[in-house]
């Protein structure tokens, strides 16, 4: 039987040119990776406005907290206004302005990334998301209190910031959180379908768009920065993205994860054939994918379990 070597090295070119301003098309691919630029990875720009929606969102809940705060501080008896504001608005200044830290690790490590191990990036980037955000609320307190000319004094620094990296880990959670749900929502809103259309999703080379049908698509393998679509007709198309990205972007359409580089069509499978130690081949149609045993929700999947 034809089909895809069980290696992805081997679907894709040995080597492609080194292109021409290579320093801005990475630039331009970290940009796309983070979703916050440009068409993002998909058809419809699905983690730009992930990004934007929870950015509202977070800004005005936590708005709202400050100024809860604001309320229960001045409570105290001749407790001005002046501070508590200035306290306040000084938080939510350099939280929003470091938003984009926690974007970056739900970017890396999603709340139900695999393997799990990998959560723990969020351990280092949590703290630094904390330092800053102490750090930058003491310098915009500082400038205030310079310009009213007086001085801001933060007092002992590491016991002050261990008591607000308590509350960043809660806040940096639950702005993953709330990319989770926010993209989740967002990718169930365009599956709903009218009636005779069908899902369709971009494939960009570069300049080069191939607008394919999602039902075409029998499998997508990796290597590199580059992963290729294994079409239907026998075509074999290129885009440089990272298979985790394309995972995250089609796991509600019927995608899995069958292996480190590899996502297969579900509803493309023929046949699923057992190959030992508890590894399997997929097999969708003269197109045969692995299926490796650390993927077991996949191949109860497959097995309609």
């Amino acid at each position: 039987m034809s089909g895809v070597p069980s290696d992805p090295q081997s679907v894709l070119p040995a080597a492609r040119p080194k292109e021409a301003g290579g320093g801005a098309r990475w630039i331009s691919d970290f940009w796309q990776w983070l979703g916050i630029s440009g068409d993002a990875v998909g058809t419809n720009g699905t983690l730009r406005r992930t990004f934007f929606y929870a950015f509202a969102t977070a800004a005005t809940m936590v708005a709202t907290v400050n100024a809860i705060n604001v309320i229960t501080i001045t409570h105290v008896p001749r407790m001005d206004l002046a501070g508590p504001i200035v306290w306040e608005g000084s938080s939510w200044i350099a939280l929003m302005a470091l938003f984009w830290i926690p974007w970056i690790g739900y970017r890396l490590a999603p709340p139900f990334v695999r393997p799990r191990w990998k959560l723990a990036v969020h351990i280092p980037i949590v703290f630094l998301f904390s330092l800053a955000h102490v750090q930058g609320f003491v310098l915009v307190r500082e400038l205030i209190y310079w310009l009213a000319g007086d001085h801001y004094h933060f007092g002992n620094f590491w016991p002050n910031f261990f008591y607000e990296l308590r509350k960043d880990v809660l806040a940096y959670a639950l702005f993953v959180a709330g990319f989770a749900l926010i993209e989740h929502l967002l990718r169930q809103q365009q599956l709903i379908e009218t009636p005779g259309q069908t899902l369709t999703f971009d494939i960009r080379d570069g300049a080069k768009l191939n607008r394919v049908r999602l039902d075409e698509v029998l499998a997508i393998a990796s290597a590199g920065n580059y992963v290729e679509f294994v079409l239907r007709d026998g075509r074999k198309l290129m885009m440089r993205s990272p298979l985790s990205a394309l995972e995250t972007e089609l796991g509600s359409r019927g995608f899995l994860r069958t292996h480190r580089s590899w996502l297969v069509n579900a509803k493309a499978m023929t046949a699923l054939k057992p190959e030992g130690s508890g590894d399997y081949t997929v097999e969708l149609g003269k197109v045969e994918a692995p299926l490796s045993r650390r993927f077991p929700e996949a191949l109860a999947k497959l097995r309609g379990g």
